[in-house]
């Protein structure tokens, strides 16, 4: 097994329970609000978010690749959707204003960490051939 397959085989590893970790505890922080003049702001979303970027950011600057951060924003809201398509008296996750930016904000978050993650990556190898001019 080659290095570079290694370190990609480590950093999926890493992101399934990064992901499983981050909806879990983003689930249960996106409800929190923080009520000014009878208007709720929903600041536990934003921090459920700023957590879930934090991780990949983590795994994308640890495996020096934007593969476990994808996989942890691709199964992050894999789960995240499941829990909110429950039947009723079961759903984590309500489609109000939290529930959306939370849910919604996965695909946005890991959209711009896949963009800021790309200068982690490793540099290709490039194979010097040497042959005749001629």
């Amino acid at each position: 097994m080659t290095r570079r397959a290694a370190g990609t085989a480590g950093g999926l590893a890493a992101a399934v329970p990064a992901a499983l970790f981050a909806a879990v505890a983003g689930t249960a922080l996106h409800r929190q609000q923080l009520v000014i003049s009878d208007v709720g702001l929903p600041l536990g979303a934003v921090a459920a978010l700023l957590l879930l970027g934090s991780l990949q950011l983590l795994l994308g600057a640890a495996f020096r690749s934007v593969v476990p951060t994808a996989a942890t924003g691709v199964l992050c809201y894999m789960l995240t959707g499941w829990w909110s398509t429950l039947e009723v008296g079961k759903r984590l996750i309500l489609g109000d204003l939290a529930g959306n930016l939370w849910v919604y904000g996965i695909a946005v978050v890991t959209l711009a960490v896949l963009a800021w993650c790309r200068r982690y990556r490793r540099p290709a190898v490039q194979e010097q051939v040497s042959g005749e001019s001629g």
